[in-house]
């Protein structure tokens, strides 16, 4: 198992744990399903008001999808399937609030994540930052998430900027995407306090007051959505190609 879920029956609170801190929290396909049924199984559970969502370790919150996952793909433009579009909570329909407590890296196919946190609270080494473009692929599902967070010029910057520049926590902040910077080591205690406060609010107003925020976004997410897989098709290089330009960037690391 690559996931961790914690119920305290005292505060009402679940903290979800991406738990492969040894691949940076990375998504595989294995991890990506075990969310899914987190997710839905949570829908289900009374006892659990609200939810922490963190990443195991202290290097990295979430890096995307792992490089080495395999990802099937049907031979045609019209039929793309993207392995993280379903991977967050909103996308399960899930509409307790969730908290995103990120220490360390939160980079490319995390922000299907953090776009669908209610909030975000991070430590100072936080960094954000969209590797798609350094690599030859188009930045779309991620890019549209962010977007709908962070004021348009940043999202671009971050989305067309790739592996060159990463958004601290502080930046991060000022521009809305973090509500808050803990101390360091402070931000899973102060998304559980968070978390611990809204849950015993009564459920149904904090459900309600979840679905009616996500609903002044939906509609301009799903229109950009079904743009995404025809975006995708035409802009991305080949998987050949992807993986060169991954392989020389990791050697240009090594060499420094």
């Amino acid at each position: 198992m690559s996931l961790d879920v914690g119920i305290d029956a005292a505060t009402a609170v679940a903290v979800v744990t991406l738990d492969r801190p040894e691949r940076l929290n990375a998504l595989d396909l294995a991890l990506r399903d075990e969310l899914v049924a987190a997710w839905r199984a949570l829908r289900f559970d009374d006892t659990v008001r609200a939810v922490v969502l963190t990443g195991a370790g202290e290097r990295a919150f979430c890096t995307g999808l792992d490089r080495d996952a395999v990802v099937p793909q049907p031979p045609s433009p019209y039929m793309t399937d993207d392995p993280l579009l379903r991977v967050g909570p909103k996308a399960n329909d899930l509409w307790k609030p969730v908290v995103a407590a990120v220490r360390g890296m939160a980079c490319g196919g995390a922000f299907y994540l953090l776009g669908e946190a209610d909030f975000v609270i991070a430590e100072p080494d936080a960094t954000f930052f969209d590797p798609h473009t350094t690599y030859g692929m188009v930045s779309a599902y991620e890019s549209m998430l962010m977007a709908l967070r962070m004021p348009y010029g940043e999202a671009a910057r971050m989305a067309l900027m790739g592996s060159a520049e990463r958004l601290s926590a502080r930046r991060a902040h000022e521009i809305g995407l973090v509500s808050e910077v803990t101390a360091p080591g402070a931000a899973l205690a102060a998304a559980m306090d968070c978390a611990t406060v809204i849950a015993g609010y009564p459920a149904a107003a904090v459900q309600g007051t979840v679905r009616a925020l996500w609903a002044a976004r939906e509609a301009a997410l799903a229109q950009a959505f079904a743009q995404a897989p025809h975006l995708i098709s035409l802009g991305n290089l080949p998987a050949e190609r992807q993986g060169e330009l991954f392989r020389a960037r990791r050697r240009e690391h090594r060499l420094r």
